[in-house]
């Protein structure tokens, strides 16, 4: 099996994108698409938790800017994660302040959305409450102006990303927001400035105001989001909380007995490094002098701490309590024991279990059957429903429309398995990936 691995190493490489945009199952299966498009792209999965990508690939044949240029072409943004621990670290606090940020952005739309359209709903219903309202023209202009915000700035992302899916042929939870709230808002404009056309038609103008239908949809699906996104703010804080495990520093002699703090990247196999009472072990080592009594409960969960002499190996990341050590390192960076656990729970969080690959073969034609059923439902109103009839289709295909989309559909699993592993490896069980941790559910 070694050799088989060593083999095949060489010829595939595996690299981590940060995706941004992604709203739903939809728009997994549309990055993996465009992923697996790319020559040489061996597989490709996108996890919509936390917005990775994991691309298997030839790197002779498949290039790094292909990638990025393919989830673009398909509506998306991409960012190629370093491979170098201090990169790879910087990448990812990037990562999270873009993502607190957008959490930012989305709070401020949803403050904006929720007051307006809490005013919109009450002037909405006023007419059941105070006699000779409903007829008031500075009523209808009133809700045209409370409205208008809501649907062009608060609901602003979802029309960028309903176009960006538009332009590469594709549809998402967006363009079911997008087409809903717009049926809406758009009907109500028209019977707001142009009453007299809906007269002509046997209509009542003020019976086809749906203002507060758009505004209400919009703040409650940017509420969704905002919980989201906060969320997702958060999904790393398991491998940044196992990070935090490491020393940044160390203490190196070199030969002739100087001594001096070298940054934890510096390190290299073969050094000789010092461990003071009270100092996280930089590295894993093998001692060559003193005794000391090192807390390994990161990696064993057993708090009484072990006692280590000359000739003992130790982990990096551990805690030397009592004496001063002197250890020669023999794996740095990505071949520590740390580095290992930090790699098992990223992959793990960023395989798909079982199910979720039954989600997204759902996901693939959920939007276009959640249209087909819409529109079969306002044909059937049209057709066979009773006064007046484009009011009630109108509002079966706006119903049908928003409570189609399939948020949690592609959230559910990804988010499952990344609380899972993450809590998992913060108490020293590690999984090695979703269908281990699916397949857990049958022991006894």
């Amino acid at each position: 099996r070694d050799q088989a691995t060593a083999a095949t190493t060489p010829e595939t490489a595996k690299r981590d994108l940060a995706i941004t945009g992604m709203t739903c199952a939809s728009c997994v299966v549309s990055v993996e698409s465009a992923l697996k498009s790319v020559p040489g792209v061996t597989s490709a999965e996108v996890n919509l938790a936390n917005e990775r990508a994991t691309v298997r690939l030839d790197p002779v044949h498949a290039e790094l800017g292909a990638l990025v240029k393919a989830v673009e072409r398909a509506g998306y943004g991409a960012l190629v994660i370093p491979e170098g621990d201090a990169a790879r670290a910087a990448a990812v606090e990037d990562e999270r302040a873009l993502r607190l940020r957008y959490v930012a952005s989305l709070q401020r739309r949803l403050i904006v959305a929720g007051i307006l359209g809490a005013a919109t709903m009450v002037l909405s219903m006023a007419p059941h409450f105070i006699a000779g309202i409903e007829h008031s023209d500075w009523r209808v202009y009133l809700l045209f102006l409370l409205a208008t915000p809501v649907q062009l700035w608060a609901a602003a992302p979802f029309y960028r990303a309903a176009w960006n899916a538009a332009r590469h042929g594709t549809s998402n939870m967006n363009t079911l927001i997008v087409v809903g709230t717009t049926a809406a808002y758009g009907l109500s404009v028209a019977a707001t400035f142009f009453p007299a056309l809906f007269v002509a038609n046997g209509l009542e103008p003020h019976a086809s105001l749906y203002y507060e239908t758009s505004t209400a949809i919009i703040a409650l699906v940017l509420a969704g989001r905002f919980i989201e996104a906060r969320a997702r703010a958060h999904t790393g804080d398991a491998i940044r909380a196992l990070l935090a495990l490491g020393a940044k520093t160390a203490r190196v002699r070199r030969p002739g007995g100087v001594e001096e703090d070298v940054a934890i990247e510096a390190l290299r196999v073969g050094d000789v490094v010092l461990v003071r009472p009270g100092e996280t072990i930089a590295t894993d080592g093998l001692v060559l002098a003193g005794a000391s009594a090192v807390n390994e409960s990161m990696l064993t969960g057993e708090s009484v701490p072990v006692e280590k002499n000359a000739g003992d190996e130790v982990t990096g990341g551990t805690l030397n309590t009592t004496g001063a050590l002197r250890i020669r390192a023999t794996r740095v960076g990505q071949d520590t024991t740390l580095a290992q656990i930090v790699r098992l729970v990223e992959d793990a969080q960023a395989s798909k279990a079982p199910i979720q690959r039954l989600v997204d073969q759902i996901a693939a034609v959920f939007v276009p059957v959640v249209f087909l059923i819409a529109g079969l439902a306002f044909a059937a109103w049209t057709l066979f429903g009773p006064e007046p009839r484009i009011s009630y289709a109108i509002t079966a295909f706006i119903a049908v429309l928003i409570i189609a989309c399939p948020c949690a559909l592609g959230l559910a699993t990804p988010t499952a398995i990344m609380v899972g592993t993450g809590r998992g490896a913060s108490r020293g069980i590690l999984i090695k990936s979703a269908l281990a941790l699916e397949a857990a559910q049958r022991i006894d």
